[in-house]
């Protein structure tokens, strides 16, 4: 029987049933193998929390204990980046262990999730584990048109954590994603100042004016941020009560950056770098501080390790778990001194007249981060409708006091830079020294004492984006059919919200 399936395993040409295979042997050992030997698994994931909004990262007016805690008694991370800097697409490629643009209509906000494309909950349900979620996990976007039926890519939905933990059959590991829509916008104006935050002791990014407007605008984002740590610390609380903290891999991180003007949605540090922390008892260094690169789309791979069962092969992320256990101290293979992220359409509402993506990818090293805006010609933040603010005009980048303080103060000239770098054209290469520039405004790729470095770069990013198949490379430069039919539909509709 053996020498048939091995003779028979040649014949397997397509990774997907390979790797089906692979993990229903290996959930066959996990299940057969004592249920305390499988750890359970809690991911705490903000809507629009960036980096470094944390006290542990330096932030001198934000108050994060519980995400402090988790550095203290855990790993922190320093370098994590998500696939994009847009919620859809982020949280796809987090699930999936992939990088986004091999996600089909997954690349895109508002859309959906082939049930063909492996992800880690769904494996870990297969291989025994009690899964779950609360508010927003996947998504946003409509599951059923990629054949979900009964549950979206999450698992089922419970009305908190302390219910999903008295539902778990007796013994069960489990896997929770505990999602947020804090820090999202709409916020309460002068939330933050109420709330006692130092607004004047707030430190702006170097392209921004210096305004009393923008500082509030960061402080009621604050406010948001320091009440999602809150509830974090509530679960970390009932783990304790309940004696499963120890066995239990906690992990508290972000889809994308804030959502501000050049930050979320966009390729620069303030949209796609965001904060990670792990725990995960005494098989994780407590204390432990990590510099290396790593991407959210290492998870997926990263909890299956963990859990004793093989990553999909589809899956480009690579598991780091050897960064979290004590007496090692790098991922799996050769130390990653680069990471990779992108985008393509974010969010074009009714408002504005195209659903153009803004096709961009990106790799980011230790001293330098190269853009490649595969379609300079179109509007990064989305189109400016109106030569005034008006609430339609450029829809990729969320409303709010900041974005409304820019565009309409866009001719003073105090303000017009700034409003020039969040909203302006850009050309189809960016380079930035990102350890003398850490806000990225001083653009190099003109610069011939640079060329060096931005060809090294580019050629960097081709190849991986080569070797993992982007439609945009593979269709051409900036023509991407495959991306130009995901486009549609934008499944944003009212009936959605109940699912």
């Amino acid at each position: 029987m053996a020498k048939r399936f091995r003779r028979w395993s040649r014949l397997v040409v397509l990774p997907l049933f390979a790797a089906r295979i692979s993990t229903l042997l290996m959930a066959a050992l996990l299940m057969a193998a004592p249920v305390m030997a499988a750890p359970n698994i809690l991911i705490c994931v903000a809507d629009d929390w960036g980096w470094p909004h944390a006290g542990v990262y330096g932030d001198r007016v934000i108050e994060t204990p519980t995400f402090d805690r988790l550095c203290r008694e855990g790993v922190r991370f320093n370098h994590a980046f998500v696939s994009s800097p847009s919620c859809t697409p982020s949280r796809n490629a987090i699930l999936t262990g992939q990088h986004f643009w091999r996600l089909g209509a997954g690349a895109n906000l508002w859309s959906t999730l082939s049930v063909e494309i492996p992800v880690y909950p769904v494996i870990l349900r297969k291989a025994g584990y009690h899964v779950g979620r609360w508010r927003k996990c996947w998504g946003p976007g409509d599951p059923y048109p990629g054949g979900y039926t009964k549950s979206n890519p999450c698992g089922n939905t419970y009305r908190g954590f302390d219910r999903f933990l008295k539902s778990r059959p007796a013994g069960a590991p489990f896997c929770f994603w505990l999602g947020s829509s804090d820090p999202h916008r709409p916020y309460e104006t002068g939330s933050g100042r109420e709330a006692g935050l130092d607004v004047e002791a707030i430190e702006l990014p170097a392209f921004y004016p210096d305004s009393d407007v923008i500082r509030a605008d960061i402080a009621d984002y604050y406010w948001e941020v320091q009440r999602f740590d809150r509830e974090c610390g509530q679960a970390l609380k009932l783990l304790e009560e309940a004696g499963e903290l120890d066995n239990t891999i906690v992990v508290m991180t972000s889809d994308h950056g804030m959502p501000f003007p050049r930050c979320k949605a966009n390729l620069y540090d303030w949209g796609v770098r965001v904060p990670l922390a792990i725990r995960w008892g005494k098989q994780a260094a407590g204390g432990r501080t990590v510099d290396e690169f790593v991407s959210l789309t290492d998870l997926a791979p990263t909890f299956l390790e963990a859990s004793g069962l093989a990553a999909p092969a589809e899956m480009t992320g690579r598991s780091f778990l050897g960064l979290l256990s004590p007496g090692r101290d790098r991922q799996s293979g050769p130390p990653r001194t680069q990471v990779v992220f992108g985008r393509e359409r974010h969010t074009p509402a009714q408002a504005s007249p195209s659903l153009d993506a803004y096709p961009a990818r990106a790799i980011r090293t230790e001293r330098w981060l190269y853009i490649n805006n595969l379609e300079p010609s179109r509007w990064p933040a989305g189109v400016p409708s109106n030569a005034t603010f008006d609430g339609g005009s450029y829809t990729d980048c969320d409303d709010g006091p900041t974005k409304e303080y820019l565009v309409t103060r866009r001719d003073d000239p105090e303000v017009h830079e700034s409003y020039e770098l969040c909203f302006g054209l850009r050309p189809a290469e960016e380079l930035y020294d990102v350890v003398v520039d850490p806000d990225q405004i001083n653009n190099l790729a003109g610069d011939p004492a640079y060329e060096a470095a931005r060809k090294d770069l580019a050629a960097r990013l081709e190849a991986i984006r080569e070797a993992a198949g982007d439609p945009r490379l593979v269709e051409g430069p900036a023509g991407g059919s495959a991306f130009d039919r995901y486009r549609y539909p934008y499944r944003r509709q009212d009936r959605l919200k109940s699912r």
